[in-house]
């Protein structure tokens, strides 16, 4: 398996995954301006990060490669168990990949949404809000839980990736101390580690 990657982004779950599978794995990272190059669309034709090859076999969107890797290594029990756990890691996965992840663009670019320039500051304080809100509800699923959905998951990785992006973008994640202890134990964690580092992050 050979994962295309930006360091950072959201493709670092998947990076993080392939780590916890203890198998042997490939990465190409892909330049920021790269991702429209004619050789990377063939790859991915909407020039973003995560694609995952397989055998010649090309996959993307990070949450149907979180599912796929979960399949393809269920030694791993990164799935969930049984049909209420499955849908308890795919509900999360579904709540930060159309909810959490889509909040940020605003604040990532906010000239996509709003040519005016002098209404991006209220564009990016209301998506932050939002965030906020977001975060609140992830706050809440973790207590008493060490893990998003009890065991740890697919689902936790692409947690650990926003709330970096919370962080670095100065999303307001006061008082939620669940999500503080989570993000420690990743940054602990020896896979979330070997990850980051060959990111260089």
């Amino acid at each position: 398996m050979k994962l295309y990657y930006l360091p950072g982004a959201c493709s670092l779950a998947d990076h993080i995954v392939l780590e916890w599978t203890g198998k042997p794995y490939e990465t190409q990272q892909v330049a920021r301006e790269a991702l429209r190059s004619p050789e990377y669309l063939k790859i991915h034709p909407n020039g973003v990060v995560p694609a995952l090859e397989d055998n010649g076999w090309v996959l993307t969107e990070n949450v149907a490669i979180l599912g796929y890797l979960a399949d393809s290594f269920p030694e791993a029990r990164l799935g969930g168990e049984g049909p209420r756990g499955r849908a308890e890691v795919q509900r999360w996965l579904a709540f930060i990949n159309s909810d959490v992840h889509q909040c940020f663009k605003p604040v990532f670019a906010p000239a996509r949404f709003i040519n005016d320039a002098a209404q991006h500051d209220e564009l990016q304080t209301h998506a932050r809000s939002r965030l906020r809100n977001h975060f609140e509800q992830l706050d809440k699923q973790l207590v008493g839980r060490d893990w998003l959905t009890g065991t740890r998951s697919i689902a936790d990785p692409y947690l650990f990736v926003v709330l970096n992006w919370a962080k670095g973008k100065n999303v307001d994640l006061s008082g939620f101390e669940q999500l503080a202890r989570f993000h420690q134990r990743m940054l602990e964690d020896a896979g979330v580690k070997a990850a980051m580092k060959a990111e260089g992050l």
